[in-house]
């Protein structure tokens, strides 16, 4: 098994961080991830096309958001809690509470 290359804990970036979470898509698979548990990356909650999703997982992988660990033909991904809370504490546990309760939309005013 392998693993595919990852920022170390001390060099993950917090506008690297940001700028990965700015994506619907890619905040949707953080969503599916926020249990903690390693998933096979085909079975993520996603109708997206597999090069479109392969971009999303490289994006969080390149942030230090997520680890992937390769296994023959198959890929599990997984968030890097503990690298990010050590890194930005409280800042994922913040985030993953809003996935989970979002903010209801902003009415629509006749401006």
């Amino acid at each position: 098994m392998r693993s595919l290359s990852e920022p170390a804990r001390e060099d993950i970036q917090l506008a690297a961080v940001f700028h990965a979470l700015s994506d619907p898509a890619r905040l949707h698979i953080v969503q599916d991830l926020a249990n903690g548990q390693e998933r096979n990356c085909s079975k993520l909650n996603t109708q997206l096309a597999k090069s479109t999703l392969s971009h999303h997982f490289k994006v969080l992988r390149e942030a230090g958001i997520t680890h992937t660990r390769v296994d023959g033909t198959w890929r599990f991904i997984s968030l890097r809690l503990d690298d990010l809370e050590a890194r930005f504490p409280g800042l994922f546990d913040a985030v993953i509470r809003c996935l989970a309760h979002p903010a209801p939309a902003a009415p629509v005013t006749g401006e």
